[in-house]
Formats: C-alpha cells, structure tokens, sequence
C-alpha cells in the first residue's frame, strides 16, 4: 500500500500545483521503492501513471507537442523499477543509496542525450552535446538532491517504524520474565 502513495505522491509532487525547484521531484525514489517493495504483478502502475501524468504535463499544462524523447523519459521509468526490484533481497543503505546515486546520473546521461538529439537547440556534434550536459547540470544538482533525500526519507519511514514498533513490543526488565 505504501508502495502506491509514494507513487501517487510523485505523480501529484509533479503538477504546477505543488511548487518545487525543477527536478526535485520524487519520481525516482518512489519508482525504486515500489520496485522494491509493491506487487511485481503491478509494476506496470507507475509506468502508466507517470506516463499519463507526462502526457497531461507535456501537452495540457505547458502546451508542447510530444516528441520521440519521451519515450526516452519513460523507458528510463521502466529501467528505474527494475533496478527497484533488484533491492527486493539483500536491502542495505549503500546498494539502496546506490540504485539513487545510478538513477541521477542515468536520467541526466539519457534526457539530455535525448534533448541533443531530438531538439534543434543544440548543434549535432560533440561540442553540441558536450553544451546540452553542461546546460543540464544544475538540474542534475537538483535531481541528485531530491532523489537522495527522498529516496531516504521513502526507504527510512518503514525503517523507522519497524523500529518504534520493535521497541514498543519488547519485554522491559524483569517483570517480562
């Protein structure tokens, strides 16, 4: 259930409604979250639902026309739920912050590759791309940021409880005994 609301979350976190700096956003966490711990039979969930919310975003809110990129954006949704899945067994804070850390950097390597390649903005040559990265990087400081934190703080709450509940339940002292 859980798994569901942190997708949601990242779907609502999205709209102009919720204000926030571009690319600090939920989107990876909840993807590696739900692939690490929602239905593997419903993986496709929050595929569909970041895709609509893409396609209400791209062509609703901010009126652009969808292009082959896109497509770029969601494969990389597909591969960020099954880097998830591979955090369902031997869960630890470094392959969890890891899978994080590999989200950032991949979505920043492929979107702005799919930017250079699918836009005019950007001349066709190394150069060309080497100017799209770097143009990128102060969205990826930012995507970096809210994929690490909200990664933590979605992997750290069940965490957390578990604990709390741990230590409300246990036998205190001797008269447990």
């Amino acid at each position: 259930m859980l798994a569901y609301l942190f997708v949601i979350f990242a779907v609502l976190a999205r709209m102009p409604f919720m204000p926030h700096p571009w690319n600090f956003t939920p989107v990876a966490a909840a993807l590696l979250y739900f692939g690490a711990r929602g239905s593997r039979r419903q993986l496709w969930v929050p595929f569909a639902l970041l895709a609509a919310s893409d396609v209400i975003l791209t062509k609703f809110v901010y009126s652009y026309p969808l292009t082959w990129d896109q497509l770029v954006v969601w494969a990389w949704y597909a591969a960020i739920l099954l880097l998830g899945t591979r955090l369902r067994e031997n869960t630890n804070w470094l392959r969890i912050g890891g899978a994080a850390l590999a989200s950032s950097v991949s979505f920043f390597a492929v979107s702005n590759f799919a930017v250079w390649a699918s836009g005019t903005m950007y001349p066709k040559t190394v150069s060309g791309l080497m100017t799209c990265y770097a143009a990128g990087l102060p969205f990826f400081r930012r995507g970096l940021a809210g994929d690490m934190l909200f990664t933590a703080v979605m992997f750290g709450l069940p965490a957390v409880a578990a604990a709390v509940d741990r230590s409300m339940h246990k036998p205190q002292g001797a008269a447990a005994a």
